[in-house]
């Protein structure tokens, strides 16, 4: 009886599982680097492992071609997208995304915007306002930091559907905001953004794994067009 009551609860946690994931596709398939590519180049840098069923950013195996962000080969409008992430002691790195990929842009950064991945205790990022991990970045500060020590994983997801914007962090809301509008258009005034050339302008493009030079670490990648 025992032995059936255990297979009927472990039946029903994997159908609860499968049917919260009900249209969502990998981005990473746990394996490769299959469907990336470092910024405005052709294939991925050589600093992108795979270890463990993860994408490990490793500084110290930058070889010639390096490491860069790594971005989507797809473009996305309305999306919810959900990751998982940790970081080395000391380390920053981002999720960036409606990334105009083009050679007159010379960074990810320079048209998308940025949810922070940081160890917030060891990194000089934490120690300004709107840097902190689960913020958008130098935009809105996260209203809660339900963030994990360093060493474990943390869930994030982003959701942006006819330019509202929410950002969750190990199951918190974090951040809700209005994209495009006039109150974005004063957020990015008062940022670091205000003269950079299209920087949050876009409403569909690339999503990155950002290398910031540190060590971090990505897995269960997975998105549902809205």
């Amino acid at each position: 009886m025992k032995k059936i009551l255990l297979s009927a609860c472990i039946l029903l946690a994997v159908t609860q599982v499968s049917k919260a994931q009900k249209g969502f596709k990998p981005l990473f398939d746990g394996k490769t680097t299959s469907g990336w590519h470092t910024y405005n180049k052709s294939t991925a840098g050589s600093a992108w492992q795979v270890l463990d069923g993860a994408l490990h950013l490793d500084p110290a195996k930058k070889g010639t071609d390096g490491g860069g962000d790594l971005v989507t080969d797809k473009e996305y409008g309305n999306f919810h997208l959900k990751y998982q992430w940790k970081v080395a002691p000391k380390a920053n790195s981002g999720l960036i995304f409606y990334i105009h990929e083009d050679p007159k842009f010379s960074a990810t950064y320079s048209t998308g915007l940025e949810m922070q991945v940081l160890d917030n205790d060891g990194h000089p990022d934490g120690r300004i306002t709107k840097h902190r991990a689960g913020d958008l970045y130098d935009l809105v500060k996260s209203s809660s930091e339900p963030v994990k020590p360093i060493g474990e994983w943390n869930s994030a997801e982003i959701v942006s559907k006819k330019g509202q914007l929410t950002l969750i962090l190990n199951g918190v809301t974090v951040v809700k905001t209005t994209l495009w509008d006039d109150n974005w258009k004063t957020l990015v005034a008062g940022s670091k953004f205000a003269t950079w050339t299209d920087w949050g302008t876009f409403k569909t493009g690339k999503i990155a794994l950002q290398d910031h030079g540190d060590e971090v670490w990505y897995k269960n990648i997975m998105i549902k067009e809205l």
